[in-house]
């Protein structure tokens, strides 16, 4: 298979980005925009500095740091061609589990203009009902105790910037790349209340040089397991020992408000708009709400892979219900996009057996998704009184998933939940069905006191346990009307 490989001067390319989060989402999307971009002469100040903060990101710092950095993407098509690229825009690896303080002088560096993030939706510490940044976490009183040795992204960014302003190394932008409805006001939140917590004279000079821009982020990027590996190098015929895949589809839009200058991202597809909420509202209602709505019945139902899901016409019917029905009323389309053909490429999009990602990824961290994904757009159904019957299913699978850990097969597994409390799991253990809706990941409403909503939950949560979760699916699938 042909590889197309960068075509600029590796040695030439200056660090103008500082990247918190080097997974493999990153390494399909800003890393491979920015590979793009420097084909160009006049973009070579914006290469990539990569920085790894987890005890677990060794493997992959290693990985990468003995193949100089560079590594493939292999982008697979729905029409079943595929092509590789080599990517060579990150420049430079920090691991500060090692080396804590390149990446703090990296921050300072005047030439780092921007810091971009991939920290996960519940990376940004703060309580799911209050939006509030959570002040009294354990690592987070660490760092404002010992603010020279940090340990957290907050710490980090905060000794940096502190740096930064000591040497008068200029204005820099925060950039979230995380799926976070207005995630550069989530960032702005969490780093300037932890900054306010910590030094005052430093509060001050954030709200005078950093800004925090608004982006939404698509591309499906799944896990890379080891059969992966042996089969991406076996299809590239090059020994990588950290390749990347993902789907054909790739969306980045962004809020132009870089305080200190950008790279020339529009060049190679990237959208730069005044307000991306029409598009993140878009994409976070119909995309990521339904893999939430497909991931629970799913993966009760056996499946593991999405696309194995997606060839199942009762799990399709229910998504393109929830589409049509319950979000498209609240999802106003951005100037020029379809927003049926955008929802019936989500559907091929999911189909696409090359980048199936696993169901059990999908089902990790609810706790953070449900209040991103889902909660906005329930808040907007029980104020218009529109049916909630998918959604108390969606919630009463969720609460079987949790509670009982065995599938309609008899399959037993593990959950991932690392935001869970130990109040919420007191409250998931409850044999009182309403005591389940007061988890955090639903404290944006008193879900318990909906009675349009606890009737079917309550109904679904009974029958699930008792039929199994295909039958309570198959009756609620809202049939396609036959023209006479």
């Amino acid at each position: 298979m042909k590889v197309s490989d960068y075509y600029y001067n590796r040695k030439a390319i200056q660090t103008g980005i500082l990247h918190i989060g080097v997974g493999n989402f990153h390494r399909a999307h800003q890393a491979f925009y920015t590979n793009q971009l420097l084909k160009d002469e006049d973009q070579y100040s914006w290469g990539i500095c990569g920085a790894c903060l987890l005890p677990s990101d060794e493997k992959i710092v290693n990985n990468l740091k003995s193949q100089d950095l560079e590594y493939t993407l292999t982008v697979c098509g729905r029409d079943d061609k595929d092509e590789v690229y080599k990517i060579g825009a990150i420049n430079d690896l920090i691991w500060a589990v090692e080396a804590p303080q390149d990446l703090l002088n990296k921050i300072a560096d005047s030439n780092t203009r921007i810091i971009t993030l991939t920290i996960t939706e519940g990376g940004y510490n703060l309580d799911k009902a209050t939006n509030e940044f959570i002040l009294n976490n354990e690592s987070i009183q660490h760092d404002l105790k010992n603010p020279e040795f940090p340990t957290t992204v907050f710490g980090f960014i905060a000794e940096g910037l502190r740096l930064r302003k000591i040497k008068g190394n200029g204005s820099i932008t925060i950039l979230s790349c995380d799926n976070l409805q207005h995630n550069g006001n989530t960032a702005r939140n969490a780093f300037t209340t932890f900054i306010a917590a910590l030094d005052e004279d430093l509060t001050e000079w954030v709200q005078e040089n950093v800004t925090f821009p608004n982006s939404m982020v698509d591309r499906i990027t799944p896990v890379t397991t080891p059969e992966d590996i042996k089969r991406l190098n076996e299809k590239s015929g090059i020994t990588d020992k950290a390749p990347v895949y993902c789907e054909d589809f790739v969306q980045w839009v962004i809020e132009d408000n870089f305080i200190a200058g950008r790279p020339a991202w529009e060049r190679v597809g990237v959208t730069f708009t005044k307000d991306v909420t029409a598009y993140e509202n878009m994409k976070l209602s119909l995309l990521n709400a339904s893999h939430t709505l497909l991931s629970y019945p799913s993966f009760l139902a056996g499946y593991r892979k999405v696309d194995e899901a997606i060839h199942d016409k009762d799990i399709v019917s229910f998504i393109r219900s929830f589409m049509d029905i319950d979000i498209t009323p609240h999802v106003p389309a951005p100037e020029g996009v379809d927003l049926d053909e955008y929802k019936q490429t989500l559907i091929e999009r999911f189909a696409n057996s090359s980048v199936s990602d696993q169901i059990s990824r999908l089902c990790s961290d609810g706790i953070s998704k449900f209040p991103v994904y889902i909660m906005p757009n329930l808040i907007k159904m029980i104020n218009s009184k529109q049916d909630l019957s998918r959604i108390a299913f969606l919630i009463a699978a969720y609460r079987h998933y949790l509670k009982y850990k065995v599938d309609d097969n008899g399959l037993s597994y593990e959950i991932a939940e690392p935001w869970i409390t130990p109040e919420d799991q007191e409250l998931i253990s409850s044999d009182n069905l309403l005591d389940f809706l007061n988890i955090s990941a639903f404290r944006s409403i008193n879900l318990d006191t909906v009675n349009i909503f606890t009737t079917p939950y309550i109904s679904f949560t009974e029958r699930i346990k008792n039929e199994g979760i295909k039958p309570v699916l198959q009756s609620i699938i809202v049939q396609p009307k036959i023209s006479s």
